[in-house]
């Protein structure tokens, strides 16, 4: 039976998550507490990558961490972003964000529709004279790169920010009957914060391919997956698996 459920994730900020329904609708506790945490680079460890943001004119957003660290560094560096800068977000969600810190523009502001980086790419090749900077997290793959390249653009993937791990501390109850990830970070926090950690009869659930498979990696037990055809979303997946334990 499932009574309490981590949810590595920040507590919503809309009191119309599905989450809290799920929890009203079974009398199950959901406690919303991130395994891994960002922080930004500072000046000099970014000056070490040799990387001189104003040698671009165009930034690619994945990610509002992304934007945060971008403009904080730049704020640091003491840059001051030209305004003919062109910005390239993944979502129109990421691409609003922006107006955190500079005045939206339509004409320099361009966003793709499916939240994946190759739904970007016809708008970037329409501007394929731009450079192109692409600020990640230390944790991250090729993909942004090896697209670029497949078609031609001038770009450079630079670290501003790091994912790590937000520590338990000792006096913190670890009591649950399910744990939901949504990164291979997240796994690799919990063995980092419990290195004898033994699942047992605890739950796993996880959100992405990347994440499922990190799981098996760990030599841990896949209990609920999503996105699926059935489950195109973490919460009707949590949904059906509590009712499933539970009723």
């Amino acid at each position: 039976m499932i009574k309490k459920i981590l949810v590595s994730q920040p507590k919503p900020t809309s009191e119309k998550s599905p989450y809290f329904e799920i929890a009203s609708k079974y009398g199950v506790e959901v406690v919303f507490r991130p395994f891994i945490k960002i922080e930004g680079l500072s000046a000099k460890e970014f000056r070490q990558q040799k990387v001189s943001i104003l040698d671009y004119t165009a930034v690619v957003f994945t990610s509002r961490n992304a934007i945060d660290h971008f403009f904080l560094l730049c704020k640091e560096l003491r840059v001051t972003i030209p305004e003919d800068m062109k910005y390239f977000c993944i979502t129109e969600t990421i691409a609003l964000y922006i107006q955190k810190y500079v005045q939206y523009r339509k004409r320099k502001v361009f966003f793709g529709s499916t939240g994946k980086v190759d739904d970007l790419l016809p708008s970037m090749v329409k501007h394929k004279t731009e450079k192109y900077l692409v600020p990640l997290s230390d944790v991250h793959n090729d993909e942004i790169t090896n697209l670029l390249d497949s078609k031609k653009l001038i770009h450079k993937e630079v670290v501003m920010y790091r994912t790590v791990s937000n520590d338990f501390k000792s006096d913190e109850k670890f009591d649950y009957d399910m744990l939901i990830f949504f990164s291979p970070s997240g796994i690799q926090a919990l063995l980092k914060n419990f290195p004898d950690f033994e699942q047992k009869e605890i739950a796993i659930g996880t959100f992405g391919p990347a994440t499922a498979q990190a799981v098996k990696d760990a030599g841990l037990r896949l209990d609920m997956e999503a996105p699926t055809s059935q489950y195109p979303s973490i919460t009707a997946a949590l949904d059906d698996f509590v009712k499933k334990h539970n009723c």
